[in-house]
């Protein structure tokens, strides 16, 4: 869970890295593309390093997002969320815990298989 954490934390930061080049002059605005890309690419290589089982992985990660995201923008851009926002976001929440603990095999799954794009066959 700590890594599904940290991965969103690279996301959110990464967006918001991007974010702050397309308001940027240059030459800062390629420094930060380049540190939100390198941001971006490091997210990625995180969460999809792992054995995950990626229906679950997802639905959990969300939680891990939503929070995140409402964090830098309450912090960073002084946005509060508003009610509804806040009532989403524990909808949210909720569906995390709901996903992450109603199958008791785990999110983490022995072998990882891209998929071949042919539907297979169950025996």
């Amino acid at each position: 869970m700590l890594l599904l954490l940290f991965s969103a934390v690279l996301e959110v930061l990464g967006d918001t890295i991007v974010g702050f080049g397309l308001k940027s002059a240059m030459p800062g605005r390629l420094l930060l593309f380049v540190l939100g890309a390198l941001t971006l690419f490091s997210y990625s290589f995180t969460v999809n390093s792992p054995p995950w089982e990626f229906g679950r992985l997802l639905g959990v990660y969300v939680v891990f997002f939503f929070i995140i995201a409402q964090l830098i923008s309450t912090v960073l851009f002084h946005q509060a969320p508003s009610k509804r926002l806040l009532i989403g976001g524990v909808l949210i929440i909720f569906g995390g815990i709901i996903i992450a603990t109603g199958d008791q095999s785990g999110i983490v799954k022995a072998s990882y298989r891209v998929p071949s794009g042919k539907a297979q066959a169950k025996r």
